[in-house]
């Protein structure tokens, strides 16, 4: 299931510092509908996630009923984007082996 959304990069300092999107309500209800067929460990859910003309690999994570995309340093300094900076995603579920299914 493809998704696109804009969000604004910030930053949450730690204790282990990252730069995030927040996955808007009308996506991350899509999202927790199916989150218990593809979550793993603590509600994660993986994903390709790509920014302007970068993809990444990386999990959501589950945060205050919704879920947040961790945006790396190199994606970031690759497409030129700051902390308050909107930035176009699209983003895809993968799905991985869960123990047991």
């Amino acid at each position: 299931m493809p998704l696109r959304f804009t969000g604004e990069i910030w930053y949450w300092r730690g204790p282990s510092p990252f730069h995030f999107v927040t996955v808007p309500e009308p996506e991350a209800t899509e999202l927790h509908d199916m989150s218990r067929d593809v979550s793993y460990g603590w509600g994660m859910i993986p994903v390709t996630a790509t920014i302007g003309r970068t993809t990444w690999s990386t999990s959501l994570f589950p945060k205050d009923g919704g879920y947040l995309l961790p945006v790396k340093d190199k994606v970031r300094a690759t497409e030129h984007l700051d902390v308050g900076d909107t930035a176009g995603v699209r983003m895809e579920v993968t799905t991985r082996a869960r123990p047991g299914r």
